[in-house]
């Protein structure tokens, strides 16, 4: 039966603002400085500080500044998670997804990978059309060096947006003849066949390099598949012979674009945000100092927004005013942001850091305890988001290399001993144990279980699996070698 019902219920809802810290707090330091930088040329009140403006223009503030109540509280954090949606959360925050600790070391970046293909690419003698469309190539392969697009829809995006009609036989003409020429070698390949059949073509001839292109050609399915006793057969040839083929095959490489890219990576993905240092066997924590930046309200601004307001006819300058007002407003709301985001950082960072004490003290990956953003979340009383938001994008530089915090999240396993152990450390052995096998007769996962059982540790087969895959580890098939 239907009925009608009155119901009340209170609903929190979030300013502008406090959305917009959180957003700050989720930067990573790169673009944090960018997202300053954007603020200081979109508001003219706002000013980079100098130390000896600091006491004045504190008092000025408290004078003349008459902020909105809704402006000019600090945001709850905790009421902003709830605010904002958990689908912004990777699985490993919720789930206790392990990720194995990467170092990472800061690279110097220098121009592009597109514009040294580009670079090379203008050497040719080409016509301007040509040239535009072999650049509009270009710009379809990716790091890794490959052009994974289809031809058919290259040639569509060129029409669309350059407006010229070009064959899908031009284009394969430009990329087969020019593009495929450019260094590294292997650049525009469509997959990785083409990409090892190119780099083959331009070795000196030889049985080896003969029968490498054989197999890259026409046994390309068995060759990666590793299956080499049908590799033997179909060519005729000894294991020692197959072993010498597979050994130039192996000098090759499947991603040469990473051969540039690499070393010219965006300083976003490394510059740390934290530094942890042992001062008298004790941990200490800094904030990166690109972090603070020292921002003021312009006192030009100020002083034009109390003139106008000191003048008689008030209506008059009422635009100005309004205008003034939401800029000085804009600049101090920033500036009180940037402080939040800083304390926020530092929060949850101390906590982190408490919680895995005993390793940043030792820089032994054993000592990493179990951990999930609900600890750290539980431990300093904000919500599991605003811990997800620092874990994701942030670096900390420590005594034993860069990291990236998230990956010192990991579930919790339980050994023989009944010990609480972190999945890290089932991790270390894993790939421990299967850099000291066999590579004629790699473990399988059901060995791999059993190796780590006879240690203490009770992992199921499927669980080996995982972390493997986790861990970008091929199957046994795969790591084995003639």
């Amino acid at each position: 039966m239907l009925k009608q019902q009155l119901l009340q219920k209170g609903q929190h809802k979030l300013s502008p603002q406090q959305i917009k810290l959180m957003k700050l707090v989720q930067l990573s330091t790169l673009d944090f400085e960018q997202r300053v930088q954007k603020e200081l040329e979109e508001n003219p009140a706002l000013e980079e500080e100098n130390c000896s403006d600091l006491e004045e223009n504190s008092d000025t503030l408290e004078n003349d500044m008459d902020l909105t109540e809704d402006q000019n509280q600090s945001a709850d954090l905790s009421e902003i998670d709830e605010y904002l949606s958990d689908d912004e959360i990777e699985d490993f925050q919720i789930n206790n997804q392990n990720y194995s600790i990467k170092k990472h070391i800061p690279i110097i970046s220098g121009i592009s990978f597109q514009e040294y293909l580009k670079n090379q690419l203008h050497t040719f003698r080409l016509n301007e059309k040509d040239l535009l469309i072999a650049d509009f190539i270009l710009g379809n392969i990716d790091n890794d060096g490959y052009m994974k697009r289809k031809i058919p829809s290259i040639a569509d995006d060129i029409f669309l947006i350059l407006g010229i009609y070009v064959s899908t036989v031009k284009i394969e003409e430009l990329l087969v003849n020019y593009v495929q020429k450019l260094d590294p070698i292997g650049i525009g390949s469509r997959n990785l066949q083409e990409c090892l059949l190119i780099q083959l073509e331009k070795k000196k001839i030889n049985q080896e390099i003969f029968l490498s292109k054989k197999i890259i050609r026409d046994h390309f399915e068995s060759f990666v598949k590793k299956h080499y006793r049908k590799l033997q057969k179909k060519l005729g040839i000894t294991k020692k012979d197959l072993r010498k083929v597979l050994d130039q095959i192996k000098k090759l490489n499947p991603k040469p674009g990473r051969i540039y890219s690499d070393n010219t990576k965006n300083l976003d993905h490394i510059i740390p945000d934290f530094n942890i240092y042992i001062s008298d066997e004790k941990l200490e924590l800094s904030l990166n100092q690109r972090n603070i930046p020292e921002l003021k309200i312009s006192s030009l601004y100020l002083d034009m927004l109390k003139s106008y307001k000191s003048e008689k006819n008030i209506k008059k300058n009422e635009e100005t005013i309004v205008f003034l007002k939401q800029k000085i407003d804009s600049a101090k709301w920033f500036v009180d942001a940037i402080k939040q985001r800083q304390n926020t950082l530092m929060l949850t960072m101390n906590a982190i850091m408490d919680y895995q004490k005993e390793y940043f003290l030792t820089g032994d990956p054993v000592k990493i305890k179990p951990m999930i953003l609900k600890n750290i979340s539980q431990k300093i009383g904000v919500g599991i988001s605003t811990v997800s938001r620092v874990a994701n994008s942030k670096y900390v530089n420590t005594p034993y290399g860069t990291f990236l915090i998230k990956s010192f999240f990991s579930e919790k396993m339980i050994n023989q001993e009944g010990k609480e152990i972190s999945s890290i450390e089932i991790k270390k052995l894993l790939g421990e144990s299967i850099d000291k096998e066999n590579k004629k007769k790699p473990f399988t996962d059901e060995k791999l279980s059993k190796i780590l059982r006879k240690k203490g540790y009770l992992v199921a087969r499927r669980t080996i699996a995982k972390y493997r895959d986790q861990m970008h580890i091929p199957v046994a098939r795969m790591r084995k070698n003639l």
